[in-house]
């Protein structure tokens, strides 16, 4: 380059689910000499005005990117993005009004696909900006499945085995009916009896068609797997029966099925990986658990006592599609036996391979973050030979940047809001930088680097890495 990299900025929303291996992807860009500042998501958006022009590594190009997009790009940022939610999505005509934004894409220059799933759907929205680069690298969480990779977590995987013995692992994937808050459910509880609900947070972009019959498929599979764990307990008392809620779920309901078990354990804790890596088997209705629990080898059940398949084709197709399938839970109980029992292994053929292979790229090869930073550092020599916006357009947008953190501030102290700061504990609880600096060490151990790297504080959730 001809001069000083730009900062990558990496937001981290879910911290269980996405933290780990956003720091991968900051320590690979580091030792190439790409500094980056990591974090909480909403931390890193309020004090975007801070930071000197750097490349913006978006998760998602929602609808709510369409007033913070275009404060970053006056500021002068480069944005990036891919999507988290692109690996199992919906179908294409509610996952374009639910997950893109028109007026937030136009601000994007290049976009990271999982696959070439991912990549395809892109290329069918009609307000794809002309000539967008798609670059199918595949995602940091993918590299986190590979052998060479998840050793990272060998230490938590012995822990898990020491506290929880042998177990059968029960991920769940209910926010859309079970939420942290009601609000953020598909509709939110009516005011009245028999008013019409209205909308609730997870029902943006959607037809009230769709939402309504989604919101009665998963709450139907949600009464599913209420009778399912207790049942489980009760059938299997050799295992522990360790459920693992999705990070934006209410636990309540979980934990009082587990008061009235012997052997149930409720926990979200640390991100899923190590939980495969320990676990005998994984199951599930349609959650991204069941593709990454096939990425790693480790045998999954579908548990579909109800079926729907315009929403389990439409939408849940791949997770329940690379695990054994069960329709009761006669069916379910034998299938688990024969995985504990060692006579058992993943779904494994070609068709399932393929189907693999089509969403999740980067599964062998360069990682993705080493084909990711590839492109970052392009993208980062033109950016650092370009222009900065003209001084009007940065006080323009200090200002509205100035504004927005007003307003989210504001939001946070409004009970059950999303942008509550219980909610934001919740999905990213604080953590230390000597917790951050020693997982950064491992993963420089894991790629054979003996070098070390530098590690800042910056705020209260931010941290500064280079090399």
């Amino acid at each position: 380059m001809t001069s000083s990299p730009p900062l990558l900025l990496i937001p981290v929303e879910n911290q269980v689910r996405e933290l780990d291996a956003k720091l991968l992807l900051a320590c690979v860009a580091a030792q190439r000499e790409l500094p980056s500042i990591i974090g909480d998501k909403r931390e890193l958006e309020s004090r975007i005005a801070s930071f000197p022009r750097s490349i913006f590594l978006s998760k998602s190009l929602r609808i709510g990117k369409r007033k913070f997009f275009p404060i970053s790009r006056q500021l002068g940022h480069e944005i990036v993005a891919w999507d988290e939610e692109a690996l199992v999505h919906l179908p294409a005509e509610t996952y374009f009004s639910r997950r893109l934004s028109p007026v937030g894409m136009e601000h994007v220059s290049h976009l990271f696909a999982w696959g070439e799933d991912n990549a395809e759907l892109w290329r069918q929205y009609p307000h794809l900006p002309a000539g967008m680069p798609i670059h199918v690298t595949g995602n940091p969480r993918g590299d986190l499945l590979r052998p060479e990779i998840r050793t990272f977590y060998q230490k938590e995987a012995e822990q898990i085995r020491s506290t929880y013995g042998e177990f059968i692992l029960i991920n769940t994937n209910f926010n859309h009916v079970n939420a942290f808050y009601p609000s953020q459910n598909l509709f939110q509880p009516p005011n009245k009896p028999g008013e019409e609900p209205q909308f609730g947070q997870a029902a943006r972009g959607m037809t009230r068609e769709y939402a309504e019959g989604f919101r009665d498929h998963k709450q139907a599979i949600l009464e599913d797997f209420k009778e399912l764990i207790p049942a489980l307990d009760a059938s299997f008392p050799g295992y522990t029966i360790v459920v693992r809620p999705h990070p934006t779920e209410n636990h309540e309901i979980y934990h009082s099925i587990a008061a009235r078990c012997q052997r149930v354990k409720v926990t979200n804790e640390g991100n899923v990986v190590p939980w495969l890596m320990a676990t005998r088997t994984l199951i599930h209705n349609g959650c991204t658990t069941g593709v990454e629990a096939y990425a790693m080898c480790v045998p999954a059940i579908s548990f579909r006592a109800t079926v729907n398949d315009y929403y389990d084709d439409g939408f849940y197709r791949l997770p329940n599609r690379l695990s054994h399938q069960s329709f009761d839970f006669d069916q379910l109980r034998k299938i688990l036996q024969d995985i504990l029992a060692g006579q058992r292994g993943i779904v494994d053929d070609d068709e399932t391979k393929a189907l693999l292979d089509r969403h999740l790229a980067a599964q062998n090869g360069p990682l993705a973050c080493e084909r990711i930073v590839d492109v970052l550092l392009k993208i980062a020599d033109v950016f650092s030979r370009s222009p900065g916006p003209t001084l009007p357009d940065r006080v323009k947008g200090r200002l509205k940047a100035t504004q927005r953190r007003l307003r989210q501030g504001f939001k946070s102290y409004l009970p059950d809001s999303p942008k509550s700061r219980k909610f934001q504990r919740h999905r990213y609880p604080k953590i230390s930088p000597q917790q951050l600096d020693a997982r950064l060490s491992r993963f420089l151990q894991i790629l054979g680097d003996d070098g070390k790297l530098q590690l800042e504080q910056v705020s209260h959730k931010l941290f500064k890495i280079s090399a």
